[in-house]
C-alpha cells in the first residue's frame, strides 16, 4: 500500500508538471495598418456586419472568429510557415474556424495604397519578442481565385525584428513596392520567444480598383472602444489560449507535407522608436513554470519523504 501512495504522488506530480509545460504561450494582434480582413469585419461588427464579404464571412465562419480576431495563429508553427499552411487557406492559417477569411472575392473592404514609404502599425493585444515579415501580391493577382503561396512575391518588401509600441500598436516603416489596381499584403508575425507565429491578409488598392464592376469599400481598423467592447465575447483568454485555438495546431499537424521554399529570411534589425517596447521575456508560461513546476516539485518531494520517514517509523 505503501509503494502505491508512493507511485500515485510522483505520477500525480509528473502530470502536473506535463500539464504546466505544455500551456500555450502569450501572444495576439492583427494588422490594422493596412487593415486586415479579420480586423475590418470585427471592425464592422461580427454579428451584423455591412459588407458583403464580411456578411459571407461571417456566414462562414460563425461571429465567434471574429470577435476572436486577434488569434490567427499556428501555435509551432517554428517558421514552416509554407510547409504548414495549404495554398487557398493562407488567410485563416489553415485553421478551420477563420475559413471565412480565406473566401476569393474581389470585394473585400480595402485599405488605399501606394509606393514608396509607408508607416505599418499592428495591433499587439499582448505583445512579444519576434519578426515581421510582409509579403505582396505579384502582377496580375487575380482576387477571385483561392490565394496560392505562388501568388505572393518570392521575397517579403518589409521584415523587421522586435519593433517599438506606440498605444498598444507595433509601428514600423517599409517601402512599398510599385503596383497598380488591387492586391493583398500578406503578414507573418513569428514569435522568437516561441515557435507561434500570426497571420494576416490585408487587401489593399493601388490607385483605381480593378478588382470587380464597383469599388469595394474602404477598410476600417477596431477603435480602441470596439476592442474593449467586444472583448467579453472574445474566447481568447491572454493568460493562454483560448478554447477554440487548438484547431491551428490541428491544421498543422494535418496541413499537407510540401517541400518548403524560404519562408521568412533572417529579418533585418527593427528601428522602432515607440515610447513602450515589445515585452523582452521568455515564453509566458516560464514564470508559471518557475514558480508552479518548483512548487509541485517541492510537494512531490514532501509526500515521497513523509511516506518515507512512515514506513521507517512503521518498520
Amino acid at each position: 500500500m505503501t509503494s502505491r501512495r508512493t507511485a500515485t504522488a510522483a505520477a500525480t506530480a509528473a502530470l502536473v508538471l506535463s500539464g504546466l509545460a505544455a500551456s500555450p504561450a502569450l501572444a495576439h494582434g492583427s494588422m490594422t495598418d493596412p487593415v486586415s480582413r479579420v480586423s475590418a469585419c470585427y471592425a464592422e461588427g461580427p454579428e451584423a456586419p455591412k459588407s458583403a464579404a464580411c456578411k459571407a464571412a461571417v456566414a462562414a465562419s460563425g461571429a465567434q472568429a471574429f470577435y476572436d480576431w486577434n488569434a490567427v495563429n499556428i501555435a509551432d508553427a517554428a517558421g514552416q510557415h509554407q510547409r504548414l499552411i495549404p495554398d487557398g487557406k493562407l488567410c485563416s492559417a489553415g485553421n478551420d474556424k477563420y475559413r471565412g477569411l480565406d473566401l476569393p472575392r474581389a470585394d473585400w473592404p480595402a485599405s488605399a495604397m501606394k509606393a514608396g514609404a509607408h508607416t505599418f502599425r499592428y495591433k499587439g493585444t499582448a505583445p512579444h519578442k519576434g519578426s515581421f515579415a510582409l509579403y505582396v501580391t505579384k502582377d496580375g493577382y487575380d482576387p477571385s481565385k483561392p490565394l496560392k503561396w505562388s501568388d505572393l512575391e518570392e521575397r517579403p518588401f518589409v521584415t523587421v525584428t522586435d519593433p517599438g509600441m506606440q498605444n498598444g500598436d507595433y509601428v514600423f516603416q517599409g517601402t512599398v513596392p510599385k503596383k497598380s489596381g488591387r492586391h493583398l499584403i500578406y503578414s507573418i508575425w513569428q514569435r522568437s520567444d516561441s515557435p507561434e507565429a500570426f497571420y494576416t491578409c490585408s487587401d489593399v488598392v493601388f490607385g483605381q480598383d480593378n478588382g470587380g464592376t464597383e469599388p469595394a469599400p474602404s477598410a476600417s481598423a477596431p477603435t480602441d472602444e470596439q476592442i474593449e467592447a467586444g472583448a467579453d465575447e472574445s474566447s481568447v483568454e491572454h493568460g493562454g489560449h483560448g478554447k477554440h485555438e487548438g484547431a491551428g495546431e490541428a491544421a498543422a499537424s494535418t496541413a499537407p507535407a510540401r517541400t518548403p521554399s524560404p519562408d521568412v529570411p533572417a529579418p533585418a534589425a527593427g528601428s522602432g522608436s515607440g515610447v513602450e517596447l515589445a515585452e523582452t521575456g521568455g515564453d509566458a508560461t516560464t514564470p508559471y513554470l518557475a514558480v508552479g513546476g518548483a512548487a509541485v516539485l517541492a510537494l512531490g518531494a514532501a509526500v515521497l519523504f513523509g511516506t518515507g520517514r512512515r514506513r521507517r517509523t512503521r518498520g
